[in-house]
């Protein structure tokens, strides 16, 4: 479940081109990592906005996990249209 968090971490920075998780004070990063507070940029389509929001989750019972992911709408459309 660390796995797919980081991957979400990644998928977050691929489109937004930051990191979700950003801030001078390591004490302050280290809370907003573990609250998982980070803000999605407007310009981020709704599907994709809701993947990460299931990534990225701090519960890794409720994370998403390999296959929720692979079902995903915003997965499904953008392997359909490679």
């Amino acid at each position: 479940m660390v796995d797919i968090w980081s991957s979400g971490v990644i998928l977050f920075a691929l489109l937004s081109g930051y990191l979700p998780f950003e801030d001078s004070n390591t004490s302050n990063l280290y809370k907003k990592i573990l609250n998982g507070e980070y803000e999605i940029p407007n310009w981020i389509s709704d599907d994709a906005r809701d993947l990460i929001t299931k990534v990225l989750n701090v519960d890794p019972e409720k994370r998403f996990n390999f296959k929720d992911i692979k079902n995903h709408k915003w997965f499904d459309f953008h392997k359909r249209n490679s």
